[in-house]
């Protein structure tokens, strides 16, 4: 009894920390987009692809973060296609946070406001960024790094963030489950997004989960045995 007590003791003395960082899910706008809401136990936290556009979608992301006393300090877009902006002008403006792309994006965020009427979005309202992301640079979430990796080939600019210590990729439009981001909207290029995928995505740790831009989050591991594009039982 006293060895078993001496050990408790022992653990007790410490302070054990591990890498937190939580994810919010929001699927907004009829593309069925998702918005992540990142933070950790700061209650830092950034918005990454806010697609919100109806009052009632800005109002549930809202209210979700006044409720948790989030302090958003940042916005980022991982690509600037419609469906991952809709909401960046309301964003900046409601919580006071700079927006930041990769700059080969540029183009497409500011053609977004010529074609929106197209979509049925006649009320998008554009967002200038206020600062550029940089391949092998780093976001700080609070006290949580994300770590930026370049991957074009869906969009000229599209970028990823990985959290190291949890193994979480929030991943854009670059692979779904099953799946991957389409190459033939204006900037696209699939064999580039192949060659990206495989070299920058599938050189992650294979129990990395990846939250996509649209639908259910997914594994490297998975992803690299059974993808039909890029994986292992890719079609020939």
């Amino acid at each position: 009894m006293s060895q078993i007590k001496g050990i408790i003791l022992y653990f007790v003395g410490f302070e054990l920390t591990f890498p937190m960082l939580n994810i919010k899910t929001f699927t907004f706008n009829p593309f069925q987009e998702n918005t992540y809401l990142l933070y950790d136990e700061t209650g830092e936290g950034a918005l990454i692809d806010p697609g919100c556009y109806e009052e009632s979608e800005r109002q549930e992301l809202k209210n979700f973060i006044i409720e948790n006393n989030i302090k958003l300090t940042q916005l980022l877009n991982t690509h600037c296609h419609i469906d991952h902006v809709l909401g960046n002008a309301w964003a900046k403006r409601t919580f006071g946070i700079p927006l930041l792309i990769h700059k080969e994006d540029l183009p497409v965020l500011k053609s977004v406001e010529a074609y929106a009427p197209n979509y049925g979005f006649k009320m998008y309202e554009g967002a200038e960024p206020d600062d550029y992301l940089k391949e092998g640079e780093s976001i700080k979430v609070g006290n949580e790094s994300l770590k930026i990796i370049y991957v074009p080939g869906h969009a000229p600019g599209h970028v990823v963030f990985y959290h190291e210590g949890s193994k979480k990729l929030i991943s854009g439009d670059t692979i779904f489950k099953g799946s991957i981001g389409r190459t033939d909207l204006p900037g696209g290029n699939q064999n580039l997004l192949f060659a990206k995928i495989k070299s920058e995505l599938f050189s992650l740790p294979e129990e990395t989960v990846a939250y996509p831009g649209h639908g259910p989050k997914t594994t490297i591991g998975f992803e690299k045995i059974h993808n039909p594009f890029v994986g292992q039982r890719a079609r020939s």
